[in-house]
């Protein structure tokens, strides 16, 4: 097993380097070259965004095997459940759900109280680092990629978004971005062609959804994730979930 991750390593890091083959690929080329490369051991993230939902119809299509899994922070919108729940009928796939620690949580909650998130970024990266970070990092732990649905356009902390990447963070696997060079109008046409279940929470002015307390609807002409952490500048708009390493 190891001489073939070495192969698929050294597969995945040509790509990389020369960055031609994926950047003008389809997404759903891009899935299948994931799922060819990586096989049970990449696993698709899975918030139930826009951007989240084309993965899961994409990959139920391709792989009906595909792995996906969920952070529930405890603190999701009902929407979030109820779009979760229509996919899991229409596609048939499972999600494996990760929860925050409950002794780390339990000691947040008693010593900063439950919305210590307004306080300051330390206190709202706190909050995000237990309900969301730690998380990641279990369901992280075995694999060898993972994918997402961010795309370049989001914010300004991902203009510079590659197609796929080497995640430092946690421990030098590959992260795949299919979707990093679609629009919004690209996703939005995808899930009306597609007929793919959505977050209702997109009809009422809410293009990025995160947490309950954290996310509000967005004013016209706002940027898509003003509504994320609204009192914090955009620089800031991280969770922790996709830090990326500069170079010096």
């Amino acid at each position: 097993m190891d001489k073939l991750y070495g192969r698929m390593a050294m597969v995945a890091t040509a790509q990389i380097e020369t960055g031609a083959p994926l950047e003008g690929a389809t997404a759903e080329e891009i899935l299948r070259w994931a799922f060819d490369t990586f096989g049970n051991e990449v696993s698709i993230a899975c918030s139930f965004g826009a951007e989240d939902v084309v993965l899961v119809d994409m990959a139920a299509k391709i792989d009906p095997k595909a792995k996906f899994f969920v952070l529930d922070t405890g603190r999701l919108h009902q929407e979030t459940y109820d779009v979760m729940e229509r996919c899991r009928t229409k596609y048939g796939v499972e999600f494996d759900v990760y929860t925050p620690d409950t002794a780390r949580l339990q000691q947040l909650l008693r010593e900063k109280g439950p919305n210590s998130f307004y306080n300051s970024i330390e206190d709202r990266k706190d909050c995000c680092g237990i309900r969301k970070v730690e998380p990641l990092q279990r369901a992280l732990a075995d694999r060898k990629a993972w994918i997402t649905g961010l795309r370049r356009t989001q914010a300004v902390t991902r203009g510079t978004l590659p197609i796929v990447e080497i995640d430092e963070t946690h421990h030098g696997i590959f992260k795949i971005n299919p979707l990093a060079s679609w629009s919004e109008e690209d996703i939005w046409a995808y899930i009306r062609a597609h007929n793919v279940p959505y977050n209702r929470l997109h009809d009422q002015g809410f293009p990025s959804i995160g947490c309950a307390p954290c996310t509000r609807a967005i004013r016209p002409g706002e940027d898509l994730r003003a509504g994320r952490w609204w009192w914090e500048s955009p620089e800031h708009k991280e969770c922790g979930l996709h830090v990326r390493q500069r170079a010096a």
